[in-house]
């Protein structure tokens, strides 16, 4: 099933490592310290962990033909999501969940959301990059692997509930997906994360952190 997902719906595309390589130049890399733990959950092929500059950087995801794309020094971690908090070990700085929670079940995210807890305590922070049903109704499930639904609301309510406070919601973040026809290049969407409102914003931005 995952090996046929990677070959019909997620296969390797050059647009993502362009992606990657412009949200961690004019966006992330504002919120990630040089000496800080960074964890990619759901890495896919690497286009965003790859990219990161900090101390120490973990890709996490459950096909295992990913660990041939990671660039040296990416400590890989093949395993489920689900099981985040036995499979990672020591402290995190930044987990990162970009296009994965929606592939969960809520009992799924609920385990999940418990062993980042544990890893990000006291002072981590847990970013999700995803579909927002609210405004990518049309193309929510034209990927079969989606099983929740999730708006900006719901999701940071789910969030809230399982011991995080959350610190930022970003409704419209990023087009729905590379695939949607839209110019990719590491200056457009510079200016499109620049942009105070966004067209087409089909993907949103939860921030959080652990309760105290």
């Amino acid at each position: 099933m995952i090996a046929t997902y990677h070959d019909v719906r997620f296969t390797s595309d050059p647009r993502r490592k362009v992606l990657g390589r412009a949200l961690w130049r004019y966006y992330f890399n504002r919120q990630i310290a040089p000496d800080d733990c960074v964890l990619d959950m759901g890495c896919g092929y690497g286009a965003f962990i790859n990219e990161v500059v900090a101390r120490r950087r973990i890709a996490l995801d459950c096909w295992p033909e990913f660990i041939k794309y990671l660039q040296p020094g990416v400590e890989a971690v093949v395993g489920s999501a689900v099981d985040v908090g036995s499979l990672v070990k020591g402290h995190v700085d930044f987990a990162l969940a970009s296009n994965l929670f929606e592939h969960l079940t809520q009992i799924e995210l609920t385990r999940s959301l418990e062993g980042l807890r544990g890893l990000l305590y006291p002072k981590g922070t847990l970013t999700v990059i995803q579909p927002n049903f609210a405004y990518a109704f049309r193309e929510y499930f034209d990927d079969y692997t989606h099983v929740s639904i999730y708006t900006h609301v719901s999701l940071a309510d789910l969030i809230n509930a399982n011991g995080f406070e959350v610190i930022e919601v970003r409704p419209r973040f990023l087009p729905f997906s590379i695939k949607s026809g839209l110019p990719v290049s590491e200056t457009l969407i510079r200016a499109y994360l620049a942009l105070p409102i966004k067209p087409l914003g089909k993907q949103m931005l939860i921030r959080a952190r652990v309760k105290q």
